[in-house]
């Protein structure tokens, strides 16, 4: 029978000192995602508002520039195989946040048109995944080895989401700005501020901080790469955690569908689009708060139970809205509700991390959250066109939230059986 026991804590200043550097790491990142960072809301309102594209075009528009995000997984392989300048995750930092900086200046002053978009975003992205990769290792390396994933996973959606707050509401101030310019004129700026953000997460990586120093030094070249690959495919607890992640960012309702409802339907403008993700998230800011206080204190089981059940019901507050006010009355619900079971959801992606591999894991996530968000996406604007209407997405959401429960029921028990701070030692 398994046994329960402490971890050796961490002096108080060398966990500031990790949960500061990764915080730092984690705000820069999440600004400037392609998923949901500062360039989201002006590049889509660019494609509607000034190339014309329609719903299903813009939607098409993200599928194809997500298609780095579907091989995440490989990403992450090279960070655990591979280490730039023999610095570990720094040298990725380093190496690919200079080298976005340098592209999106060239890019910014190009001429405009769908294709040249596309190939700016797909190599911005690439660039973006070496570095999300380093991160993801670096991040289920410190939540495994110091014994808190369920702190981790608090502060990566925490400071993650403050960071995304301020680029969503960036960019929809940003975008309703650049609505007087020309197209280009409008990418240039863009591009221009991104890569700014670019370069100052190469200089970040000039960072080495001494509490860190044996998990920064992961990511050099490992002799067995097949034999690794193998062990990863064994490994049973990665299974239900990434399905689990799969269902949870497949949402029909949530993207280009609710984009659209809102601006023809409720007519809110590009600010009030903005507006509403930017609330959705930062509601979600106290669940995430109260996950790292909780995650010492109950063990992940009950947070994963607690989490799924609030998530089935997190897009029902949308059927009841009738304008834009009410739809942004209704992003602060839907972002509590949410918050919670994003946070455990992640700690289990942590926790399921095999010793070694933990960037390629962690990117294996990643890969499913973009096939997931893109093909939701893709299905909730044919939803939308074609077979109900919005209401019709929200239903579909709400659904395909409702299969994580039986899920859960093949999470290994031990996995989840502790809460932060504590051990299974035989």
């Amino acid at each position: 029978m398994a046994e329960t026991a402490l971890t050796p804590a961490l002096a108080p200043a060398d966990r500031a000192r990790i949960l500061f550097y990764c915080g730092a790491i984690i705000v820069a990142l999440n600004f400037v995602s392609p998923a949901a960072g500062v360039l989201v809301i002006p590049l889509s309102f660019v494609l509607k508002n000034k190339l014309h594209l329609s719903a299903n075009d813009v939607a098409m528009f993200t599928l194809w520039a997500g298609i780095p995000g579907y091989l995440a997984f490989a990403f992450g392989m090279v960070r655990d195989f591979w280490s730039p300048f023999g610095l570990g995750d720094r040298g990725y930092f380093i190496l690919f946040g200079t080298l976005a900086a340098v592209l999106l200046v060239v890019f910014a002053f190009l001429g405009v048109s769908q294709a040249m978009l596309l190939v700016s975003v797909l190599q911005f992205t690439v660039c973006f995944l070496f570095m999300w990769g380093a991160w993801n290792g670096l991040g289920a390396i410190v939540g495994q080895r110091h014994a808190m994933s369920g702190q981790i996973s608090a502060l990566w959606n925490f400071a993650g989401t403050l960071a995304i707050v301020a680029a969503l509401f960036l960019g929809g101030v940003l975008s309703q700005y650049l609505e007087g310019m020309s197209a280009a004129g409008a990418i240039r700026t863009l591009f221009l501020l991104l890569a700014g953000v670019m370069a100052a997460i190469a200089a970040l990586g000039l960072w080495k901080p001494k509490a860190l120093s044996a998990d920064l030094a992961r990511g050099g070249e490992r002799p067995d790469i097949m034999a690794d690959i193998s062990r990863l495919a064994r490994h049973w607890p990665i299974y239900p955690a990434l399905t689990i992640w799969m269902l949870w960012n497949f949402s029909p309702g949530t993207l280009t569908a609710l984009q659209y409802y809102m601006s023809d339907t409720l007519h809110a403008s590009d600010s009030q689009w903005g507006a509403y993700n930017a609330i959705s998230y930062a509601t979600s800011v106290p669940a995430f708060v109260a996950f790292g206080f909780l995650s010492s204190r109950f063990s992940l089981r009950a947070l994963l139970w607690w989490g799924a059940a609030l998530g089935v019901m997190q897009m029902l507050p949308l059927l009841l809205v009738h304008s834009a006010v009410g739809a942004l009355i209704a992003a602060a619900p839907i972002g509590l509700i949410g918050g919670l079971a994003t946070a455990a959801y992640m700690d289990l992606l942590i926790r399921a991390c095999p010793k070694g591999m933990e960037g390629t894991m962690m990117m294996m996530a990643w890969s499913l959250f973009a096939l997931s968000v893109n093909g939701g996406n893709l299905w909730g604007t044919d939803l939308y066109d074609r077979h109900g209407g919005f209401v019709a997405c929200v239903i579909a959401t709400t659904i395909v939230y409702a299969l994580i429960l039986p899920v859960l029921l093949l999470v290994p028990k031990k996995l989840i059986a502790t809460a932060d701070g504590t051990v299974l030692a035989a």
